[in-house]
């Protein structure tokens, strides 16, 4: 943020961190709305779209070298209609001028800086540009001088760019095949195997993970390699998934002082992580990281799922429930001075006992492990991590780093991703059986509907210092369907399936594809995009139709509505190409994928006393059930009809049939 008030412009009336950083440049930015389009027609200038977010390190970059520069500001301001966008607040601008810059370029990122038409359709566009010309990237007046002189003079050629381009962007939108019943081409576990080799053949086999640097977790490809290791005890499968989880303990990746992960690493062997926290990030490293722990048993996975939660209880709560967006990479400037240390610095912090033993199993260099200061990790086994003398020491230097200036949080709360918090708690129950951190997960869901929901009954996106914005995207309505089956799965809690149920019914009514079987990214009610999207990608976070796909089949199981489940199997027939041919872009359409080919399994609990005995059950792996817990028979719930019982009585149901009732949970476990 600029360090004087000389300049304010129209974002200081806004709410996003990310865009009240830039409130006080002299570039006279605002947020996006309808009225940009209008004044950029009446004005006759393109339209500068910069997109980014608050934890994002090259955008505070750009910031400090272009757009607080007086001179830079000026031609801005003098030439475009300058609007700043935080991706997370409007995910949907985001997708789309992604969408579009990839397709020119064939990469993305972010600072996302797009030049568009009056009427918003991209002509021009790149990710940051520095302030002076360097080896293949003009500066950032360069690109601004050429795409205004392109503007002035060739203005017509512009044209026919951006409906080119944006003609592009509505065909790459999913393109259902018109599957008819009979047509269906139905998932098989030869395939599901088959992607689990394809997914494989991109494995780093020494240190973890998938491809070359940068390294993400990519936890849906995991979560493949953990089903199929399920269903067909595949070695190489479950060896690579926890050398993957294992690899990115020791990283850097993970803070091995307070917990938590970073997004991503800038290096093959995790150590070097870009060290923003994301909310996201670590929503789903605990899912899959319990998963992992219900298959493998291994300690080490329920202690940093452990460490994780304190992490995001302690530094992205916002202590009346819910959880905020992110931390920064950057304090006082530097990437990762928060987190790093010298050589001296622990020397004189630690006791000659701890420091040795520390800086041995840590990595730490007199000279520095990295740019001339050191991250703490390992190369050791994890198991390791946790003897006396390192968690003595870990105390001593965490306590000592809770003095340093602190990186900046973005205090945005954000529906999706807290959702997607919500589902990793329910999974971490499932396998600490830990009541507070139930109690936690119930209490920011009631939070969210308390606060998100408006007086129309549509939900908002986001919500900071006391103010709901921006409608609801599919993104929030899936991921909130899914947190309330999670919950009822872990509590027993039928008003909570009640609920997954009527915002289906929302989605269908106010997301749905004209052809019946996908849903678009916005509602029918908001009208401010170019075009709508579908997505249908996994990226850092699922694609919002495989989300609505897997609470499908299982509401459409649950609820008896065969045309739901109908519907879920239409989608995985549409998809079923690509998953096969692409599967790591495809991970979390792969659950849904694989419970279809090794078939579902209906549990049914039914008892007065049935929440009291779940622990058993929820501590196993068991991808292919769905599971409804009733305290007695209720027509709401066609599954449970017939079904009585005097104690507690567990039934199996599949393919429309069910196993006479089982009153131990041995029992309903060898069902399963």
């Amino acid at each position: 943020m600029s360090a004087t008030t000389k300049f304010t412009n129209a974002l200081i009336h806004e709410q996003s961190p990310y865009l009240l950083q830039h409130a006080h440049n002299p570039v006279d930015w605002m947020a996006w709305s309808p009225s940009i389009f209008e004044l950029a027609t009446k004005q006759n200038k393109p339209i500068l779209l910069s997109i980014g977010y608050a934890a994002c390190h090259w955008c505070h970059v750009m910031e400090r070298e272009s757009f607080e520069n007086e001179e830079v500001a000026k031609y801005m301001n003098a030439h475009f209609i300058n609007i700043k966008v935080d991706r997370e607040e409007r995910p949907d601008v985001d997708q789309i001028y992604m969408d579009a810059l990839q397709a020119m370029t064939g990469s993305g990122g972010w600072p996302l800086n797009i030049f568009l038409l009056p009427n918003g359709k991209p002509f021009y566009g790149g990710t940051y540009f520095p302030p002076k010309t360097i080896p293949q990237r003009a500066s950032w007046m360069d690109v601004l001088k050429g795409v205004q002189e392109a503007y002035s003079n060739n203005k017509e050629k512009l044209i026919e760019q951006a409906e080119q381009l944006t003609n592009h962007l509505v065909q790459t939108n999913i393109k259902e095949r018109i599957v008819e019943d009979s047509t269906i081409t139905y998932p098989s576990m030869e395939e599901f195997d088959l992607m689990t080799k394809r997914i494989l053949q991109n494995a780093d086999t020494q240190w973890g993970g998938f491809g070359a640097a940068p390294k993400f977790p990519q936890t849906f490809s995991i979560q493949v390699l953990l089903r199929n290791y399920f269903a067909n005890k595949d070695q190489a499968a479950i060896v690579h998934a926890v050398r993957s989880l294992d690899k990115m303990i020791q990283g850097g990746l993970y803070d091995h002082l307070g917990g938590g992960f970073a997004r991503y690493s800038t290096d093959p062997q995790w150590q070097a992580p870009h060290f923003e926290k994301m909310l996201y990030d670590n929503a789903l490293l605990i899912t899959v990281l319990s998963e992992a722990y219900q298959l493998t048993q291994k300690w080490v996975y329920k202690k940093v799922i452990e460490e994780t939660i304190e992490f995001v209880f302690r530094e992205l709560s916002d202590n009346s429930g819910a959880f905020y967006a992110a931390l920064d990479a950057d304090s006082e400037g530097v990437e990762g001075k928060f987190y790093t240390w010298s050589y001296e610095e622990l020397q004189n912090l630690l006791p000659e006992k701890l420091f040795k033993p520390f800086c041995d199993y840590f990595q730490i260099k007199e000279e520095g492990n990295w740019e001339h200061t050191n991250i703490v990790w390992t190369r050791e086994s994890i198991e390791n991590a946790w003897t006396e003398e390192l968690v003595e020491a870990k105390k001593i230097l965490f306590k000592h780093r809770a003095k340093r200036i602190r990186p900046g949080t973005d205090t945005k709360i954000l529906l999706s991703w807290n959702c997607l918090m919500i589902i990793a708690l329910c999974k971490s129950y499932a396998i600490t059986a830990d009541v507070a951190i139930l109690k936690r997960a119930e209490k920011t869901m009631e939070w969210l509907i308390t606060h998100l929901q408006s007086k129309e009954q549509y939900l908002f996106h986001s919500y900071t210092n006391g103010v709901a914005k921006s409608m609801a995207f599919l993104e929030d309505y899936a991921t909130l369907i899914q947190a309330f089956i999670e919950l009822h799965k872990v509590s027993a809690n039928k008003e909570y399936l009640i609920k997954a149920k009527y915002w289906m019914d929302y989605v269908q009514l106010h997301f749905i594809d004209e052809q019946g079987v996908f849903f678009y990214f916005t509602s029918d009610e908001q009208l401010d995009g170019i075009i709508r999207k579908k997505d249908s990608y996994d990226g850092a976070t699922p694609s919002s139709n495989a989300i609505i796909c897997s609470s499908l089949i299982y509401l459409g199981s649950i609820f008896d509505l065969p045309h739901w489940v109908n519907q879920s199997e239409k989608m995985l027939a549409s998809m079923h190409k690509m998953m096969v041919q692409y599967p790591s872009s495809f991970g979390y359409w792969a659950q849904s994928f694989f419970q279809i080919a090794y078939g579902l399994t209906e549990v049914v609990g039914i008892g007065n006393q049935v929440n009291k005995h779940l622990t058993p059950i929820l501590k196993q792996f068991l991808p292919h059930s769905l599971p409804l817990w009733l305290e007695q028979e209720d027509p709401s719930f066609p599954l449970s009809l017939g079904k009585h019982s005097t104690g507690n009585q567990y039934f199996t149901c599949k393919n429309k049939t069910c196993s006479l009732p089982v009153n131990d949970i041995q029992g309903i476990l060898a069902n399963i």
